[in-house]
């Protein structure tokens, strides 16, 4: 017992708080970045010209089918761009295949009429998707684009065996170096299993939250 309460002190848990901040940070911005582009696949998808049509369709079987981790190496060795910025993108290519099948089954949620009610007032094609289609989509999208949020957290322990970026996993991995152990370095899995599990145990709430609100259940 002596042991676990040594490696819990206040240095220790803000040192791994500081890795977590990391990984929600990391995941914030290719979320948000991924749902951008995702948006513009998607309405590519759905365009009249075959070539647009044809790259939208090959960009999400490209990275439907290959893995995360490849991608992480690719943007960090081949790119070679700093860690940061590399994790940022390698998840946003990567999770855009997924987020553009997330918003083209919001797009078709939408009833046909508001298209035709947009285009009969004088929008472009912009300013349909930008101002009418993609709020009322949204709505629908959002519990999906949650469960995303908290695919892409968990998949943040990928960075540090990649490019050994010192978020939760990499912090939780440099302090094992410091502790020989067992229960200690036991103790240091747990804690990290501990802070993945409350924040996508809350987001997860978050998403059954929302649904029974849309089905108004409250």
């Amino acid at each position: 017992m002596s042991d676990v309460l040594s490696l819990l002190t206040w240095v220790n848990i803000r040192f791994m708080l500081e890795g977590l901040g990391l990984t929600l940070v990391i995941s914030a911005l290719s979320i948000a970045c991924s749902v951008a582009l995702g948006a513009v696949l998607s309405i590519l998808r759905g365009s009249r010209l075959r070539v647009l049509r044809g790259l939208s369709m090959a960009y999400v079987e490209l990275f439907k089918n290959t893995p995360l981790l490849l991608w992480i190496m690719f943007t960090f060795f081949v790119a070679q761009l700093p860690p940061l910025p590399a994790a940022v993108l390698a998840f946003t290519l990567f999770t855009s295949a997924s987020v553009a099948e997330i918003v083209r089954g919001g797009l078709a949620g939408v009833p046909v009429g508001q298209y035709e009610a947009a285009r009969s007032q004088g929008f472009s094609a912009p300013q349909m998707y930008l101002f009418i289609i993609l709020p009322q989509a949204l709505r629908n999208m959002v519990p999906a684009l949650l469960s995303q949020f908290v695919t892409t957290i968990k998949d943040t322990s990928y960075l540090w065996g990649a490019m050994a970026l010192q978020e939760l996993m990499g912090r939780g991995m440099i302090l094992m170096n410091s502790y020989n152990s067992t229960t200690q370095i036991f103790a240091l899995f747990a804690l990290m299993a501990l802070m993945y599990f409350v924040v996508c145990f809350a987001l997860s709430q978050v998403v059954r939250a929302y649904q029974r609100r849309l089905r108004g259940d409250w």
